[in-house]
């Protein structure tokens, strides 16, 4: 990658680690290291419960059957899936020792010693789904044993040394949850360190929301507006909750719906929905084969294919593409592609300055680091990271601020007027007049007992407006 194709934040750190590796010494090596994290993918985790799902979704947003599921044992230990090839997994140990994992057919099958002496899995792909985003599949919490639970917050919270030096730390994360999320669940996503801005919730299993296929809501649309509940109650720790069956959506990803599949499910749907469900639950079904009866629901379930046989008749290329959309993955992919991986993004180039300041204070040459550092965070160009280090502070500290709403439009705005609050369509002098009363009412706020997070955030919006009334 080259300057003139690189966005300004990376860009501006770029010239900040060449000027870092000028200092000589074992600086070289470091701006190398922190060359590595801001060249990579940002990193997606997701987790839930166990059971909730977690790796049918990978499978849908990679679109291959590459994460294990169901009862494996492998599916006690952290994933990361990431770009490479040739394919191949690396069992990573507790003592940073790597080692070759068994594959079958794609799937990780064999860890080749104790999942608690597992830290972490390299599986690398060869695919272009893992190319803009590294995905982090996790054992669960609130698991069946101890040990799930302390592998997912090693590698995600506590972060061994090793875990830390293979940059598995995530930058955003997907949190499937089947209803309103426990009080573990909270409280283990709040040790995360996310903001909504880059987290997104999933309810899971959607398709048999409710009464499920049969009954008399569609359990999607009934999942859809749970959903819009979800987001009123979720909303210090999630920025948006998506529906999604991810059985339907890993069908349609992985290709595994075929004309045969297509026309048993075309053929059920000519029944009356009595008779249906009699063809569906009897061991010997009197229109189509039994095992392709099966087939056919172990691949969309219920909901696909009650309500996929319309479709299912124009074959099985035009169900594949109803099910992508109707699952809930193609929206999933648009929320992520949208907003979440350039939240990801920021949060990444936070954790390079944050891990440039800390260098400053540790190293033998560090008035040298602390003067890059210095230089760049004032860059124009790193206004959003530091806006967005304010916020995440704030989230962390103070949710209830006044300030977050005012730093959720300066990082979510797509252009000056959404970033002071007001309709995308505002002209200049409505602009400049809430530029100057937003200003205004920052600085009184020095008159008040505010926390050092909501005085960090006070002071980088003041910036902002400032650059605006320029």
């Amino acid at each position: 990658m080259n300057a003139e194709t690189m966005d300004p934040v990376t860009r501006e750190i770029d010239r900040a680690l060449h000027a870092l590796a000028s200092g000589g010494g074992d600086l070289p090596d470091h701006a190398n290291r922190l060359g590595g994290i801001l060249f990579s993918p940002p990193r997606v985790l997701v987790v839930g419960r166990l059971k909730a799902g977690k790796s049918t979704l990978v499978n849908a947003l990679i679109g291959e059957n590459v994460a294990a599921t169901g009862a494996l044992e492998t599916t006690n230990a952290v994933t990361v899936f990431r770009h490479g090839a040739p394919s191949r997994a690396e069992v990573v140990g507790n003592d940073g020792r790597r080692s070759r994992g068994v594959l079958d057919d794609g799937v990780l099958v064999d860890v080749g010693r104790p999942v608690p002496e597992v830290a972490y899995v390299d599986r690398f792909l060869p695919s272009a789904a893992v190319e803009r985003m590294t995905i982090i599949d996790t054992p669960g919490i609130a698991t069946l044993t101890v040990e799930n639970r302390d592998a997912t917050e090693r590698a995600l919270i506590d972060g061994y040394a090793q875990t830390r030096e293979a940059s598995v730390d995530a930058d955003a994360a997907v949190f499937l949850l089947d209803s309103s999320p426990r009080i573990d669940e909270r409280e283990f996503v709040g040790k995360l360190g996310f903001t909504p801005l880059n987290t997104v919730g999933v309810l899971a299993r959607a398709d048999s929301f409710g009464e499920g296929a049969f009954g008399r809501r569609d359990p999607l649309d009934h999942a859809e507006r749970y959903c819009g509940v979800l987001r009123g109650r979720l909303g210090s720790l999630m920025g948006a909750v998506v529906p999604v069956s991810g059985l339907m959506a890993e069908s349609a990803a992985t290709g595994r719906v075929t004309e045969p599949v297509a026309r048993a499910v075309a053929e059920l749907g000519r029944l009356a929905p009595e008779d249906l469900v009699e063809e569906l639950e009897s061991a010997s079904p009197a229109l189509i084969d039994a095992q392709l009866r099966d087939r056919a629901l172990d691949l969309l379930g219920e909901y696909g294919v009650v309500r996929g046989a319309g479709i299912a008749g124009q074959g099985a290329v035009a169900l594949n593409e109803w099910l992508e959309e109707r699952s809930g993955i193609a929206r999933l992919r648009r929320v992520l592609e949208g907003g979440l991986l350039r939240y990801a993004a920021l949060g990444r180039a936070a954790r390079l300055l944050q891990q440039l300041e800390q260098l400053g204070y540790s190293h033998q040459l560090s008035a040298h680091v602390r003067h890059i550092h210095g230089v760049l965070a004032n860059q124009p160009a790193m206004v959003p990271v530091m806006l967005f280090t304010a916020y995440r502070g704030l989230a962390a500290t103070s949710p209830n601020s006044p300030l977050m709403p005012m730093l959720y439009d300066a990082l979510s705005g797509g252009n000056d007027a959404e970033r002071l609050g007001l309709p995308a369509a505002a002209d200049p002098a409505q602009v400049s007049r809430r530029a100057r009363e937003m200003y205004d009412e920052l600085q009184r706020m020095t008159l008040l007992g505010r926390s050092a997070a909501e005085e960090d955030s006070r002071v980088r919006l003041i910036a902002m407006v400032s650059a605006l009334l320029s």
